[in-house]
Order: structure tokens, then C-alpha cells, then sequence
């Protein structure tokens, strides 16, 4: 079981039996709109299956691991990126699916959270399937496109979440050995006393020579000017603003282009519902129309084929020039 992919199967859990409501809206996208899209009300009646699972890491404290998308796609490469992306199924990682049978990531359409793998069977839990739902699903591997392991993300400066790394977690630059400082006393946030600072023991002889002492600080100040530095170069290239998130409704990874204002994405889905019935008519009505914009506006451009037609033949002419009588001499000269 992934350690990380465990906590959000939990949370998961809890939530089983959850349905959108009226309009598409769930209480994940909308979440996710007020928290990371500035209050975008898209999201609230989103494609929600990868925004449930950003919801449940955030609620977890795992987000750092498992990511914070609404994109399948972008998420899918994020785990490739972090190394932690691969084809083998496993308990608690991120499965990604492509219905189309493509194992290209860019033909990702879904995503869930496995729950138990047997033989090629895969049980798992997702949102947003069979239209509305959050439920437990059976799935043949042959649709997926492959997994992304949270537990397998790595986190600078910090251990997976619940073990003991993360507990006794000091930084390797200002680590010290056994007797010298309480590990606690070097993570931020912790008090630290005057009986753990202080240099002498009780029989008056000192914990830490006095030269060892200077020289470690000396090395944590130059350690940490060093990380201050290395910090203040990557915030100057981190942009003001999160970069845009692009996704195509009922895709999962691209985010249709702005709407008018008197139209609406359910205006939007009620015209494609009623134009579906009728594909091989629709494809042809829609090839008539453009067909008759493009010789709309060509057809004013027939007047100039007369022109066009002489000016072609003025050009298989030869020269003409003046003779000595004022007229026109055409191909020879005249007597």
C-alpha cells in the first residue's frame, strides 16, 4: 500500500455515495475554484474527478505528495517529473485512464484511486464516474495509462507524512551529533530552553567545547545564508501569478475558450444532448454552412475574372512601338 495513496484512500472512503448536484456543481470544485483559481465559479461545475482527490489531499496534509490539479494530464506529468510515475498497479496509487486504449499521456481523459488490484482486475474508488458519482469501480488494466505513486514523490526538507523520518526529521546541514543539542531544538517552531542551550553540565564541565561550539554555528550561519540565497533566486523566478490552467470541459485538461454572456456551459450541453441523436446530419449541415460562408466571400471576386482574362492576353503580346508615321506599329516595322 502507498503510504501517502492510504490517506487519501481514507478520506475517499468517507465520502463514497457523494453526487453531483443540479447543474454539475460539487462542493470539491468549488472548493477548488475559491482555493486555487481565485474564485472562479467554473470549477464548481467542473469535470470534478481530479479535484476530489486535491480536495482529499489537502484535508490529509498530503498535498505536497499527491499534487493539487484539476488537468489529468498536467497531473500525470507532474508524477512523471517527480519520478514517481510508472505502469505496475499497487494500493493507493493515482491511476490514470485513456477509454480510447492510447497509453500516450496526452490521451488521459480520468483518474482514481486504487484500492485492490487482482490480476489484471483493478478495484478502485473515483469521482465524477458514471456521470455524477463518487463509487467504487472495476476496472481491466488495458484502460489505463499508468499510475502515479505519491509515496514515491520526494519533498525537500520534509518525510512522508506518519513516519518516524518525519517525526525526528533535522536538516542534514545542521545536524549535530549525539549530546551536543536536542534534535528538537533545531526544528522551526520549537522553544528552546536555557538548560538545552547551556554549555555545562551540572558538575560544571561543558557539554561542547567551546571551539566546536563557534564552529558549528559559524557553519549553520553559512549554511543558512546559502539557503536564504539559493530561496531569494528561485522566488525571482517563480511568476506573480500561478500559471493558467487550460482544460477542455468533459476532457478533464483544457479549460474551453471564454462564453459569450447570454451563453452558459449548460446551454452549451443542452444543444450538443439534442444535437447527438442526429451526428451524420449535423456533420453535413455544418459542412453546408461552411461551405457556403467560404463562396460567400469569394464570389464577390468574380467580377475581376474578366479583367484577369485580359490582362492575360495583353501579355502574350509582343511589344508594341511608335513608327515614323505617329502610328502604332504592332510585331514590324512599316514603309
Amino acid at each position: 500500500m502507498d503510504p501517502v495513496g492510504g490517506k487519501l484512500l481514507e478520506v475517499a472512503k468517507e465520502e463514497l455515495g457523494y453526487r453531483e448536484k443540479d447543474g454539475g456543481y460539487t462542493k470539491y470544485g468549488d472548493w477548488y475554484g475559491k482555493t486555487y483559481e481565485g474564485g472562479d465559479d467554473y470549477y464548481a461545475t467542473a469535470p470534478w474527478c481530479d479535484m476530489f482527490l486535491a480536495w482529499a489531499a489537502k484535508k490529509t496534509g498530503v498535498e505536497d505528495w499527491a499534487g493539487e490539479f484539476a488537468a489529468t494530464i498536467q497531473h500525470a506529468n507532474w508524477f512523471k517529473k517527480k519520478d514517481a510515475w510508472g505502469t505496475e498497479p499497487e494500493p493507493g496509487a493515482l491511476v490514470f485512464f485513456a477509454w480510447s486504449g492510447s497509453k500516450d499521456i496526452d490521451a488521459i481523459s480520468h483518474v482514481g484511486l486504487v484500492e485492490s488490484v487482482k490480476g489484471s482486475t483493478l478495484r478502485t474508488i473515483e469521482a465524477n464516474t458514471d456521470g455524477v458519482y463518487l463509487k467504487r469501480k472495476t476496472r481491466d488494466v488495458s484502460d489505463v495509462v499508468g499510475y502515479g505513486y505519491p509515496g514515491k514523490v520526494e519533498v525537500a526538507g520534509r518525510s512522508l507524512p506518519g513516519t518516524e523520518g518525519e517525526k525526528n526529521y533535522v536538516p542534514k546541514h545542521v545536524a549535530a551529533e549525539s549530546g551536543t543539542m536536542p534534535a528538537q531544538a533545531t526544528r522551526p517552531g520549537n522553544a528552546v530552553t536555557s538548560q538545552q542551550t547551556s554549555t555545562k553540565a551540572a558538575d560544571g564541565q561543558p557539554l561542547v567545547e567551546p571551539d566546536a561550539l563557534l564552529g558549528g554555528l559559524l557553519s549553520i550561519a553559512v549554511c543558512g545564508t546559502v539557503a536564504l540565497a539559493a530561496g531569494k533566486s528561485m522566488a525571482a523566478r517563480v511568476p506573480a501569478e500561478a500559471p493558467i490552467r487550460v482544460r477542455k470541459r468533459g476532457k478533464h485538461h483544457k479549460r474551453p475558450v471564454e462564453l459569450p454572456a447570454d451563453i452558459t456551459p449548460t446551454v452549451l450541453d443542452a444543444s450538443e444532448a439534442g444535437t447527438a441523436v442526429m451526428p451524420a446530419i449535423s456533420a453535413a449541415i455544418a459542412a453546408e454552412a461552411e461551405d457556403r460562408e467560404f463562396w460567400s466571400r469569394v464570389s464577390p471576386l468574380e467580377d475581376d475574372e474578366d479583367l484577369a482574362f485580359w490582362d492575360a492576353l495583353h501579355a502574350d503580346l509582343p511589344p508594341i512601338r511608335s513608327n515614323t508615321t505617329g502610328r502604332a506599329a504592332v510585331g514590324h516595322s512599316q514603309a
